[in-house]
């Protein structure tokens, strides 16, 4: 019987666990692929339950909110209350550059599992896993708030100060066409600032980089 993410679950294929938490830098058997399914299978369940829950809400409420719950920031909190960094399988040099307390890292990796309790244990199942994980963050939806994504909030907050608004730029991607990761740089260099997000989409990528410069900024 293993527990991942705070909950048991006895997997008829633990391999797909342990690949579920190996990270690209540590073995070509690695977690993007899951991470790919998971992300999908993530948001069929929050769009599911959203849509039974609050039956007379928009279609662009219902999907601010679903934001705020797959979200990359949401996706490592949640890694990090379940204490997913020390089981992560990292190589070396990303091991030393604190890869299993990075946000981006941590986000995926919650996706991955998500994709392998779905490979093992089918829709079901995984619908289950999912709501029980997740189930503080739903309590804690709020649905009056405005939930203004990362890039907005950034965007808003450097014209309040007098700044530009800051620039996004593809940096790199990697992959098949049906499976690449772009890399974004988003910079502000009037304040000398930049930061890197990396995901499966371009507008993901954006959004994370968003968000790492948004906490540079707290700073």
């Amino acid at each position: 019987m293993n527990k991942i993410l705070g909950q048991k679950i006895d997997f008829s294929r633990p391999e797909i666990l342990t690949q579920a938490l190996t990270h690209r830098s540590a073995s070509k058997a690695n977690n993007e692929r899951l991470e790919f399914l998971g992300d999908s299978i993530l948001g069929f369940v929050i769009t599911k339950w959203l849509y039974g829950k609050y039956s007379k809400f928009s279609e662009g409420k219902l999907s601010r909110i679903r934001s705020s719950l797959v979200k990359g920031s949401t996706l490592a909190e949640v890694a990090r209350y379940y204490n997913v960094g020390d089981d992560l399988i990292l190589g070396i040099g990303e091991l030393k550059s604190g890869g299993f307390n990075r946000s981006s890292v941590l986000a995926d990796t919650v996706e991955a599992i998500f994709g392998a309790v779905f490979i093992d244990k089918g829709i079901h199942e995984t619908e289950s896993f999912i709501l029980k994980v997740m189930n503080d963050w739903l309590l804690k939806v709020n649905p009056d708030s405005s939930d203004k994504d990362a890039k907005t909030r950034l965007q808003e907050q450097l014209q309040s100060q007098g700044y530009s608004i800051p620039k996004y730029e593809l940096i790199g991607k990697h992959g098949k066409d049906h499976l690449q990761t772009f890399t974004i740089k988003c910079s502000v260099p009037e304040l000398q600032l930049s930061s890197i997000g990396e995901k499966r989409s371009r507008k993901k990528a954006e959004q994370l980089a968003a968000q790492t410069l948004l906490e540079k900024l707290k700073k």
